[in-house]
């Protein structure tokens, strides 16, 4: 499934992988009990989490940008046959992303950044492609931009120290590692500026080397978010970390001081997990946010 809309003069498409009332809320927001949602079911249901179920909708999703001569992938979902054990609904996917890439105007072989907000399995998945009997690039004719602090932490194998919740896991060696192999990949960090269009900004918490990318034209602006949010709940509770964040309290600071760029730019932003409208604007109230969302 896809969407596209425009900010200034670039098209991004959203492309969706999947989307289900996959999780409980405990285990996404373990410091937050139901009082909570149902305090705010008029932002939450039924699009982010449906009430008689208990169940938070997600989404994986990501960002085709179409930016004069270059065409950009944000994030790149979970993939298909990946094998990803104890983890159904990522487990040995067999989508139609590539078909509706295609759709998009953005066949692989044309693609020429792909960019990752951070290295978690759901965001590196379609970097690879199972063929002839290994993981090789899905874009080939692409550079992978690699969030270096996420890298180093994977490649030191600092995601398996005790204590530590990994959701890299298996995915830094069939999704990531295929493509430095190949000579594809550049080690990126914030303050560089990507295919003429994407500024790197820092995210970290989430993942140690998180970033965000921030796109201006004309007069408009918008922000691949990554995983910063992984809810609108977290917009008007910016204290609520995702039980992944490996970094707790610096994750909450990230979050607090995105949530005030937004609203203060009057920015786009555009997230990875958001059930629909899946993307939309922070806006200020009382003392806090809210989220507006967008219309396609």
């Amino acid at each position: 499934m896809m969407q596209s809309r425009t900010v200034g003069d670039l098209k991004i498409t959203r492309i969706l992988e999947y989307m289900g009332p996959t999780h409980d809320p405990a285990f996404l927001f373990p410091d937050i009990d139901r009082a909570v949602l149902d305090a705010n079911a008029d932002l939450m249901a039924p699009h982010h989490w449906i009430p008689h179920m208990n169940k938070l909708i997600v989404t994986i999703q990501f960002w085709v940008v179409h930016a004069g001569d270059s065409i950009i992938v944000v994030d790149t979902g979970v993939g298909n046959f990946k094998p990803r054990a104890g983890i159904a609904r990522m487990n040995m996917l067999n989508t139609l992303v590539r078909e509706w890439m295609i759709a998009a105007g953005a066949p692989p072989e044309r693609v020429t950044h792909v960019v990752m907000t951070h290295l978690h399995a759901d965001h590196v998945g379609w970097n690879t492609t199972w063929q002839d009997n290994r993981w090789v690039p899905t874009f080939p004719n692409a550079r992978y931009y690699i969030p270096k602090n996420d890298f180093v932490f994977c490649d030191e194998g600092r995601n398996k120290e005790p204590g530590v919740v990994d959701v890299f896991g298996e995915s830094f060696f069939d999704s990531v590692m295929p493509v430095v192999s190949e000579g594809l990949a550049e080690m990126m960090v914030p303050g560089q500026e990507v295919a003429g269009c994407l500024q790197v900004e820092p995210a970290a918490g989430h993942s140690p080397g998180q970033v965000v990318f921030r796109v201006r034209s004309q007069g408009e602006e918008a922000i691949f978010c990554g995983d910063i949010l992984h809810s609108p709940l977290q917009i008007v509770r910016p204290d609520v970390n995702s039980g992944y964040c490996i970094r707790p309290d610096l994750a909450r600071a990230t979050r607090l001081a995105f949530l005030n760029q937004a609203a203060d730019r009057e920015a786009l932003i555009l997230p990875v997990h958001f059930g629909e409208t899946y993307c939309g604007y922070v806006r200020r109230q009382s003392q806090g946010f809210r989220f507006e969302p967008a219309t396609w």
